[in-house]
């Protein structure tokens, strides 16, 4: 599913965020980026999601080399990967239903489908029944899983989340990562940049530690061997 190869990247103003870093992530899997801030988890993301090109080596996201994609294909590459956010980035101003519904509303979906599938995403996440509520009335943790639904909705194959749990209480960080395995569990592959160890502890299939922009290996998570992307 993912596949870095000796992946560099330097940005405009001198700052090289990633080092020679080559991981392999398998369709399916649940994977955690862990490491101290600036360690190069965040950018890790953005390569993923065609945020950034790399300053050299190879990305590929399920066989897509991401550092030759033309950009009038980059819409539809993005709309295979759901992006979860620290803070959300909901709509103050509307409700749930509409949060939710942006990313088919872009996409030209049908207004009967989009109904079908906003309903079900907030099913998913435990939410069915608020959809009327505005952000700014549900909790912290309701709010990461109206986030968790846009993401989703559009059935993607892959989710990212950049550090879902920092704003959250143990006991909410916990629920939140149950949602993502739950997904995990039906053939999404999840990829989770954190600092909170025991997170990664519990749920990862997978652990990748960066240091320095640098993968470093783990007594429980060795140095990743580079494998052929699928």
């Amino acid at each position: 599913m993912i596949t870095f190869e000796r992946v560099g990247k330097r940005y405009p103003n001198g700052r090289v965020a990633l080092e020679n870093v080559s991981l392999h992530i398998a369709a399916g899997e649940m994977a955690f980026l862990t490491g101290r801030s600036g360690a190069g988890k965040s950018t890790v993301l953005r390569l993923i999601a065609l945020l950034e090109r790399p300053s050299r080596g190879v990305v590929l996201v399920n066989g897509q080399n991401t550092g030759t994609l033309a950009s009038r294909r980059i819409p539809a590459f993005r709309r295979q990967i759901g992006v979860v956010f620290q803070d959300h980035r909901l709509l103050p101003d509307r409700p749930v239903f509409d949060n939710v519904a942006l990313p088919l509303a872009v996409a030209g979906v049908a207004l009967r489908e989009i109904d079908r599938r906003v309903r079900a995403s907030l099913d998913q996440v435990g939410l069915l029944g608020k959809e009327r509520l505005l952000p700014g009335e549900l909790s912290v943790g309701e709010q990461q899983r109206v986030g968790i639904a846009r993401a989703v909705v559009s059935k993607p194959p892959l989710l990212i989340a950049d550090e879902p749990t920092g704003n959250l209480d143990p006991t909410l960080a916990l629920e939140v990562m149950r949602v993502f395995k739950r997904f995990q569990e039906v053939g999404v592959t999840v990829v989770v940049a954190t600092h909170d160890l025991h997170l990664a502890q519990e749920f990862a299939q997978t652990q990748i530690v960066l240091e320095d922009g640098r993968v470093q290996g783990t007594p429980e998570a060795p140095l990743p061997t580079l494998q052929a992307a699928p």
